[in-house]
């Protein structure tokens, strides 16, 4: 069963994306800002890493980049999991190291999907 690591600062997303995920079976923890999300991947190693990209303080395009560019991280796939739904965000996503994106509110069955896929 692959772990996953959600970053968001909703506990309403958080407790969403969690119940998609579990009933995947899925393990699933959390962190509630990109610095801890950070943390938490270091210290954690999940399989993937679901990303939140409007946070406080570090963003998710920051916690990306910064994830991608520590090779204790790098080997951990990010799909970021946002409301900006523009190309130039997704592009910028990309260029930060994420390996998808992810639109809200999320459909289950593309979010599966795109897991299923990055993990191969």
């Amino acid at each position: 069963m692959a772990n996953i690591l959600i970053v968001d600062d909703s506990p309403t997303e958080v407790y969403v994306l969690s119940n998609i995920l579990k009933g995947a079976g899925y393990g699933v923890f959390t962190a509630n800002d990109g610095e801890s999300g950070v943390q938490a991947a270091r210290e954690h190693k999940p399989d993937l890493i679901l990303m939140d990209v409007v946070m406080p303080g570090l963003n998710g395009f920051q916690a990306t980049r910064e994830l991608s560019k520590d090779p204790a991280t790098a080997s951990i796939p990010v799909i970021l999991v946002t409301t900006k739904d523009q190309e130039t965000d997704k592009t910028w996503g990309m260029r930060q190291g994420a390996k998808g994106y992810v639109v809200k509110p999320v459909a289950d069955a593309e979010l599966i999907a795109k897991i299923r896929a990055t993990l191969g």
